[in-house]
């Protein structure tokens, strides 16, 4: 857990403002606005910083999405300018272009169609065009926020090229208890700030994929301790499947 949330808070506000000055000095920020507590607090995070006047939160539904209302709230709140992206026409349309691909079927050794990895991924990647395309799209230009946590990269739980780009990283040294605290101290409203993670992809809460709690995860990250040796073994084992996450590309040296 932080020690001092507010000293934290004032770090990180100068960090991104030390970012922008640096890389895009009247450049905006685009942060994909999912509703869940992550983005919600960076996008609060970079108005602390730039102002709301350089802050433009993109929501993009596939479709139909339950929560929709929660990133409408925190964009009133924060009072940045929305940009709402159905994306539901074009994940169908590049779903139906690779199944009728010539050679997908026999290249997939499946002639059901997509994998369940592929048909959770595949909008994530397509929010992430989205926000790239709108960055582009910006008077000034603009820089993509990524919403990661530390708790979250450590065990892989994201999409590679989808959530897990971006240009900016404000929480990625941040456990997910600690996002919290950052959350309140920011003056967020509560239930956005204490809402189950859940990545709107699945239909299941993060903890109930991954097998385990957050307040689990954090306390083995923080001190290496965990009474669950199954739960332990899991948490390694997931880490080491993603590794290749964190890294950057390997790249070939002459």
């Amino acid at each position: 857990m932080l020690a001092n949330p507010d000293a934290t808070l004032e770090a990180l506000t100068t960090w991104i403002r030390d970012y922008f000055a640096e890389n895009g000095p009247t450049a905006h920020a685009v942060v994909g606005i999912s509703g869940g507590k992550d983005s919600s607090i960076v996008a609060a995070l970079c108005v602390r910083a730039l102002g709301a006047g350089r802050v433009v939160g993109v929501l993009m539904p596939n479709g139909e999405q339950a929560d929709i209302e929660d990133a409408r709230e925190i964009v009133t709140h924060l009072g940045i300018r929305s940009i709402c992206v159905d994306i539901s026409g074009a994940t169908a349309a590049l779903s139906s272009a690779l199944i009728g691909a010539e050679g997908f079927a026999e290249a997939t050794g499946d002639n059901a169609g997509l994998s369940r990895d592929t048909r959770i991924n595949l909008p994530a990647r397509i929010r992430m065009t989205t926000l790239y395309a709108v960055a582009q799209s910006l008077p000034n230009g603009a820089r993509v926020a990524n919403t990661c946590n530390r708790s979250e990269d450590y065990v892989g739980y994201s999409t590679k090229y989808g959530d897990a780009a971006g240009d900016f990283s404000p929480l990625a040294n941040i456990l997910v208890e600690e996002v919290r605290q950052l959350g309140s101290a920011l003056g967020l409203p509560e239930h956005l700030v204490q809402k189950t993670p859940s990545d709107g992809l699945s239909g299941q809460s993060d903890e109930d994929k991954l097998g385990f709690t957050y307040a689990t995860l954090d306390h083995y990250i923080a001190t290496g301790e965990c009474d669950n040796a199954a739960t332990r073994d899991r948490i390694d084992a997931l880490h080491a499947m993603n590794l290749h996450k964190l890294k950057p590309m390997p790249a070939f040296q002459l």
